[in-house]
């Protein structure tokens, strides 16, 4: 055999045998980089899809669909389309994981209902601040202090305050009262993965709830003309010390967290963001769900706990998600859908029972307590939509528009429940 194609054979062999031993090798270091990702450590729900209880990243791309971002560490993440429900993408969404602040939307949309009127005030009592968790979020209320039940909401919503929850718990009846509400509220919308515990967020054994839970909450959350408002508002007045005789109350500003409304450390506003709630504990890490909308499209997202070292890494990948949720709408095929509530209205807007028509407990209410509050959060200045409509320039205008925008299409049809009955 002549010299040459001895050479080469041996080369050619020598090439299928690399190929044999590197190939196995690749796979395993692939396997051992996804090892490394967390995992949920228990069957996820298939409520919404079976392909929501997949582990791992689910998305069906169709032709021309983007990609989805790169570099995502979020350990569960969702988007959907506020409106129709369909899920666009999501990986792990029914993990049941810590929410943190994110609770507050629930808290917020069980008992925004029941404690509406901007006339409704409360004396703050010693025994009402008991209870806060150590290193608690506050917002500054003190004891033998008066506030309206609109001031305590802005605390809620605004500066993510254990301080405001647990005054206006006590308000609806103490604490046993508005968790055991809190969560048959839970079990009405179908968020089966939500076990609450602390309604402020705060870290506590078996509180959880997921990336699909949360969507569902801001969604029912939403459909409230008084919540998206508060959850939009990127600052307000909130009262300080008692007044001295003579003077008028002393306020000092207060800011909204979400960094995607107000951008600050490194974050930018979100075009088109109208809320709705961020979370930080050491248990859960970052958790954050948003809803913006862009060219008639009201989008949902929610990321839990990503593990990025960059900072504030839980908004930049949720504002990457909802770039990509905005340019896939229509181009891929959906993995799911953001179920109804148990039982919704036929459309009437009330129902009947044993006291009456009652109006849908998810419906906006444009009278009453909750005009009323809406038209003393406009006078105050400190009403989302009023205050944003009010400034010229920058940010707050753009708020101004998207809010303007997700309030004209809210609250959306077929999703109004039914009031619970005594």
């Amino acid at each position: 055999m002549p010299a040459l194609k001895k050479i080469t054979l041996t080369v050619t062999a020598a090439a299928v045998l690399s190929s044999l031993v590197l190939a196995p090798a690749s796979a395993a270091e692939k396997d051992k980089e996804k090892d490394k990702q967390p995992q949920p450590n228990h069957v996820m729900s298939s409520v919404g899809g079976e392909q929501l209880s997949k582990v791992g990243t689910q998305v069906n791309l169709g032709p021309g669909a983007p990609v989805l971002p790169k570099g995502l560490t979020g350990r569960s993440w969702i988007v959907a389309d506020a409106e129709s429900g369909q899920v666009l993408a999501a990986h792990n969404s029914h993990w049941r994981l810590p929410p943190a602040s994110t609770m507050k939307m629930l808290f917020a949309d069980t008992l925004l209902p029941a404690l509406q009127p901007a006339t409704l005030t409360h004396t703050v009592k010693d025994s009402d601040l008991a209870r806060l968790g150590e290193g608690s979020s506050l917002v500054g209320v003190k004891e033998d202090h008066t506030y309206t039940v609109h001031d305590l909401w802005l605390g809620v919503f605004l500066r993510s305050g254990n301080d405001a929850v647990h005054v206006l718990a006590e308000m609806y009846g103490g604490m046993p009262q508005t968790i055991a509400a809190m969560q048959k509220h839970a079990e009405e919308l179908q968020a089966l993965d939500t076990t609450v515990v602390s309604p402020d967020g705060y870290d506590a054994p078996g509180q959880v709830s997921s990336a699909y839970d949360l969507t569902l909450i801001a969604r029912s959350g939403m459909q409230k003309k008084d919540f998206r408002e508060y959850a939009a508002t990127a600052s307000a007045d909130f009262p300080g010390e008692k007044k001295k005789k003579g003077k008028k109350r002393e306020t000092f500003e207060i800011q909204n967290t979400n960094r995607l409304i107000t951008g600050d450390n490194g974050v930018d506003p979100y075009k088109g963001i109208a809320g709705v709630k961020n979370g930080y504990t050491t248990h859960a890490g970052n958790t954050f769900t948003g809803v913006a909308e862009r060219d008639g499209r009201v989008l949902l997202v929610t990321v839990m706990n990503p593990s990025a070292d960059e900072s504030h890494a839980v908004y930049k990948e949720a504002a990457h998600l909802l770039d990509w949720g905005f340019a896939a709408s229509g181009k891929v095929r959906p993995v799911g859908e953001l179920v109804p509530p148990k039982s919704v209205d036929t459309g009437a807007g009330t129902v009947s029972g044993g006291k009456g028509a009652q109006p849908a407990a998810g419906a906006d209410q444009g009278s009453g307590g909750q005009a009323k509050a809406a038209n003393a959060a406009a006078a105050r200045g400190s009403g989302g939509v009023g205050v944003a409509l009010a400034i010229v320039g920058g940010v707050l205008v753009a708020l101004a528009a998207a809010v303007f925008l997700v309030n004209r299409r809210w609250p959306l049809p077929g999703l109004g429940r039914r009031a619970p009955q005594d």
